[in-house]
């Protein structure tokens, strides 16, 4: 769905690169993680695979399609959310789905439905300055996806929500993948790129040393070790095993037989760690 070869991209001719030769390629069906810190090069890149930022070096392709080529049509199958909600504060959001609708020829998601999957129907012709960030992010997301496009960029989709309705986000953004929907998401949150993501790219000023899936990168740089919290005179206490031939290990098979056992955690590590790691970057 998305290839990208060696691009190249400034702000101004005689500035530093943004981003610098990155290459890459995104399949169908997958949810692609652009991760890093701020100032990283996440939403530039996004914005050159989006056409907003038009003077690159390179090639950006989108469906066999270089990105610089493609005609209004085209962007009937794209849906685009970013971080900052881009919506009518005067109108209501309401007035504001129905007015994208417009823009669009394309089979649509039901504006009624949507508003009532995200929690939006009570206050659907409330005007959206008086709604809140999250109400604004939620009302913002469904807008991206009103004309059931076929490849999604979301930056920070669930930036100002609360846990319920961060689930409720990412349940739909998965529903959205399973059906063949194409995403890439742009984050700084390594919690959600673990949990959606197929594959991750690790950004840092403008590059990208790292891309794998979250589960290898954990296999790879993690501890080959188990972790056991047992009770012990009502304390708990805890003992590290070495993960190879575990069921052999007679001191664990102890443990587990003869204590009361309370937790059990493999010490793989966080998409944080290794990002630090990686790129000796904090994120922020």
């Amino acid at each position: 769905m998305i290839t990208v070869n060696n691009l190249l991209f400034s702000y101004a001719p005689k500035n530093e690169h943004t981003l610098k030769n990155i290459s890459f390629e995104v399949g169908n069906a997958e949810i692609f993680g652009f991760l890093g810190p701020s100032g990283a090069g996440k939403s530039t890149t996004q914005k050159v695979l989006t056409g907003v930022l038009k003077n690159y070096s390179g090639s950006v392709k989108l469906n066999n399609r270089e990105i610089k080529n493609i005609d209004k049509k085209f962007y009937e199958n794209i849906g685009v959310a970013f971080e900052f909600p881009n919506l009518y504060l005067k109108f209501t959001a309401l007035e504001n789905l129905q007015l994208f609708s417009s823009f669009y020829t394309c089979e649509q998601f039901k504006i009624d439905e949507l508003l009532q999957r995200v929690g939006l129907w009570d206050d659907r012709n409330v005007k959206v300055e008086a709604y809140s960030k999250g109400m604004r992010m939620r009302l913002n997301f469904i807008r991206s996806i009103l004309h059931k496009p076929h490849l999604l960029f979301l930056d920070e989709p669930t930036s100002g929500l609360d846990p319920t309705n961060s689930r409720m986000l990412k349940d739909i953004i998965k529903e959205l993948c399973s059906n063949g929907t194409t995403i890439f998401l742009t984050t700084h949150n390594m919690t959600d790129a673990d949990e959606l993501c197929h594959r991750v790219a690790f950004m840092i000023e403008g590059q990208l040393p790292v891309i794998d899936s979250p589960e290898n990168l954990k296999l790879q740089h993690g501890k080959k070790s188990v972790k056991v919290g047992y009770r012990e005179n009502n304390h708990i206490e805890h003992a590290e095993f070495d993960l190879l031939r575990l069921g052999q290990n007679k001191a664990f098979r102890e443990l587990i037989d003869q204590k009361q056992v309370e937790t059990i955690h493999t010490q793989e590590a966080t998409l944080e760690d290794i990002f630090i790691k990686v790129t000796g970057t904090q994120l922020q």
